[in-house]
């Protein structure tokens, strides 16, 4: 029982820890574009997904499991902003996909924390996703207009003697 959930624990471990990192490196490139909303979505993103990350791994070591801190892919070098945001929420559709199926092998192998854990990551990720799909949305509607906002609002912040983050 516990190997099993220990190791789907592991797997979503690998998983957010790969989030992690290609979110922040989609924030860093949006931040050097001054594509400051985009910027901190992605940036607010990688820390709730370290979170969660967190949250796993004191399961695994509640379940006396041994931590694994391996990310399951490489960060894609990815710099056009709509493929960056479709990424993401093919991400996040994944996990949301895999976190519920993992609930269901929890639940299966008497372990209704570890399924209560999931259950609470597919909400989370269910929320990453609609915000994703929102900035893809605008993309859409408002065209490359969207991101020259975005840097005119940093300039404009500088122009005023504002310190940007």
């Amino acid at each position: 029982m516990k190997e099993k959930s220990i190791e789907l624990l592991n797997k979503a471990i690998s998983d957010e820890l790969s989030a992690v990192h290609q979110y922040m490196y989609f924030h860093f490139h949006c931040d050097d574009l001054g594509y400051d909303l985009l910027s901190n979505l992605f940036k607010r993103t990688a820390i709730e997904e370290m979170l969660h990350v967190e949250k796993l791994a004191e399961r695994i070591l509640f379940l006396k499991g041994e931590v694994e801190m391996k990310a399951s892919h490489e960060v894609q070098k990815i710099h056009d902003v709509k493929k960056m945001l479709e990424m993401a929420a093919g991400m996040e559709t994944g996990s949301v996909k895999d976190y519920n199926e993992w609930a269901n092998d929890c639940s299966k192998n008497a372990d209704s924390a570890s399924k209560k854990i999931f259950e609470a990551l597919v909400d989370d990720e269910e929320w990453h996703y609609d915000q994703y799909d929102q900035e893809m949305e605008n993309l859409v509607k408002f065209g490359d207009n969207y991101l020259a906002l975005q840097s005119i609002e940093r300039s404009k912040s500088i122009g005023a003697g504002k310190p940007t983050e």
